[in-house]
């Protein structure tokens, strides 16, 4: 009874993990809850947004407690050139001397002036078998629409790697080998692509509207084309429209009310994906939030600001999928550091 009892658990957990794999291959890119706090992993345009150099380091392991489940790991660096203004904005953080979240912080907004901005993002996400590494450059121009609205555009351009562990040890542990892959599949197997991805971001004191495009070239994805083992795919483009509001409650309280909706074709019903996200920000102190992913499950999140050259976010997931039954959540941390920050400023000013 004993060894039954073993034996379905490990088929449960094969069947979890052939579900891990489809999800991953229907939506390439990856999940970040807290997306709010770095919308340049998805945006572009984010590039240079801020008065000083930002970087982000991030580590998200999804759905723990699953062999060969999903790890992300990021780091994405971006600053401003030839920005001289120093603003407010819907994202900004304290201005020495007042509140940032107080009265003020609406009456004295203005636009910033044109200016450039430049970036780098490093990404390897390992999900299974599968293993996938990203390497992009960005640029981005701003430029004030009216006195209080300012867009940006840009693009990022790099390279992806996907490669394929053919021996499957990733979810059978010590075997050998991966009986499906056959003798002429053996060891790791790579496939380099070109990556695209470009975007448009409107921000102002106290809304943003964003448009991104990901993986924007369309191509086939084939390790091998052999009779023993064959695995063909496409990467597809990921469209992201992001949009948030921020309200003030208290002249010490703000709540920050934000959206996501994905498009991605063959991922989800009806090919997109809705994520609502709620942030409670005491001055620039703490933050707390929750979020809610369609067809998927919630999320809770805390953040802290530490003088004025860091920030540390934590999250985690609880999935209402079948998943659920198997994984033990999911748990996302990021580390921001603020580089020339030249105005004292507590954390990211463009960054929710």
């Amino acid at each position: 009874m004993h060894k039954n009892y073993i034996g379905y658990k490990k088929i449960c957990l094969l069947l979890a993990c052939v579900a891990c794999m489809q999800i991953s291959r229907a939506q390439q890119k990856s999940h970040y809850t807290q997306y709010i706090l770095n919308n340049y992993i998805l945006n572009p345009a984010l590039s240079g947004i801020e008065n000083y150099t930002d970087v982000k380091l991030s580590i998200r392991d999804q759905w723990v407690g699953i062999n060969g489940a999903p790890r992300t790991i990021y780091a994405t660096v971006h600053g401003p050139l030839g920005k001289k203004d120093y603003k407010t904005s819907a994202t900004s953080y304290q201005v020495p001397g007042q509140n940032p979240r107080g009265q003020a912080y609406w009456e004295n907004y203005t636009a910033s002036e044109p200016h450039h901005g430049v970036g780098m993002s490093i990404l390897n996400d390992k999900t299974g078998n599968f293993n996938r590494f990203t390497a992009n450059l960005s640029y981005a121009y701003h430029l004030g629409l009216s006195p209080t609205t300012n867009l940006s555009a840009g693009v990022a351009a790099g390279i992806t790697s996907t490669s394929l562990n053919a021996d499957g040890k990733a979810f059978f542990g010590v075997n050998p080998a991966d009986p499906a892959a056959g003798n002429n599949a053996m060891g790791e197997l790579r496939k380099i692509k070109p990556d695209l991805n470009v975007g448009l971001w409107l921000y102002s004191a106290s809304y943003f509207v964003g448009l991104s495009a990901q993986q924007v070239i369309p191509q086939k994805l084939s390790f091998v084309n052999d009779q023993s083992f064959q695995t063909t795919g496409k990467l597809v483009p990921h469209i992201f429209l992001t949009a948030g509001y921020r309200h003030l409650l208290t002249d010490d309280i703000n709540a920050t009310p934000s959206v996501m909706v994905k498009y991605i074709s063959g991922a989800f019903k009806d090919n997109y994906q809705v994520e609502g996200n709620l942030k409670l920000q005491f001055r620039d102190l703490l933050w707390v939030g929750g979020s809610y992913r369609q067809f998927d499950g919630f999320a809770a999140m805390l953040g802290l600001n530490i003088a004025n050259a860091v920030n540390v976010g934590y999250a985690y997931d609880f999935t209402r999928t079948s998943l659920n039954t198997y994984s033990r959540g999911t748990h996302e941390i990021m580390l921001g550091f603020l580089i020339g920050n030249k105005y004292g400023d507590t954390c990211p000013r463009n960054v929710w």
